[in-house]
């Protein structure tokens, strides 16, 4: 299929709306999306092209023109590309992509995604799902999947792209120390259904692998771990400070407190304590697999 076969396709089929709605609360991001908005109306405008010829031109429909344009949608990479290619920018408008990189992602992921990216020491306990960090794309959008009420089929796409990007933390250099527990709960409960789960649970067993990763499974038969009160997350910078974050304390707001991220490193201690070591926890891994 030629470029303009696919363009009128995604016209024609009613897909002229693809991209990521503009987080009014988000005031840098708004900033962003409407300086990149600008550009992209003076390169239409400069092409000598309405704004529907434009559409056409590029594949998408003349309302998704105006949003973009307005600062009212954030346009996805493959946008920005083709109004590239029609008006000849030579790379100037697909150069935008890197502005909006982390603007398409919301902003409390944003800011999350930062402080992992600058952690040298991360811990977590987690009693509901499997981390984030740890998330298969399917096991992510199954998960999304459940919220209620749901995510929009573009917002939901959002959040599935947004966790994936933080995954890029296990890919720095010098690589940080990752310490997970998990729940047994969270290693059997059919996320996504028995496919999807046995790839999360290989996904665990390869993350598990690396030499700067503990994953722990905390067996249900322990009664009496300090965890009931839900997830503990304590992160570590290189300049000795830490921000801790727990569901049930703290109005579940990050704190930075050494008094109280003294409560949350206690709790994830004892909670380390007794879970299975990482050799005996990648064993249990490896025994769910076999069951699922």
């Amino acid at each position: 299929m030629s470029v303009d076969e696919a363009g009128a396709e995604r016209v024609d089929s009613g897909a002229d709306e693809p991209g990521w709605d503009v987080d009014p609360d988000d005031e840098s991001g708004v900033a962003v999306v409407a300086a990149v908005g600008r550009q992209i109306k003076a390169w239409r405008e400069a092409a000598g092209m309405r704004a529907g010829e434009f559409g056409a031109a590029i594949g998408y429909g003349e309302d998704l023109v105006y949003k973009v344009e307005g600062g009212r949608r954030i346009p996805r990479p493959e946008f920005l590309d083709r109004v590239d290619e029609v008006c000849g920018a030579g790379g100037k408008v697909s150069a935008m992509k890197q502005d909006l990189a982390e603007v398409r992602y919301p902003k409390k992921i944003r800011e999350l995604a930062k402080l992992e990216a600058q952690a040298v020491e991360l811990s977590s306990y987690g009693n509901h799902n499997i981390h984030g960090l740890l998330q298969t794309e399917a096991y992510m959008g199954a998960l999304l999947a459940t919220r209620r009420p749901a995510y929009s089929q573009a917002e939901h796409q959002r959040m599935v792209d947004a966790r994936m990007a933080r995954r890029s933390v296990f890919e720095r250099d010098p690589a940080p120390e990752f310490s997970f527990v998990q729940e047994e709960v969270t290693l059997r409960r059919p996320i996504g259904g028995a496919r999807v789960m046995r790839q999360q649970l290989e996904r665990l067993l390869e993350i598990g692998g690396l030499r700067n990763v503990d994953i722990q499974v905390m067996p249900t038969c322990r009664g009496d771990h300090p965890g009931s009160g839900g997830r503990i997350q304590v992160l570590k910078f290189g300049d000795g400070s830490a921000v801790g974050r727990t569901d049930n304390e703290f109005a579940g707001r990050p704190v930075s407190d050494p008094r109280q991220l003294r409560i949350l490193e206690l709790r994830y201690g004892i909670i380390r304590a007794q879970a299975l070591s990482p050799g005996e926890s990648l064993a249990f891994i490896e025994q769910v697999l076999g069951e699922t």
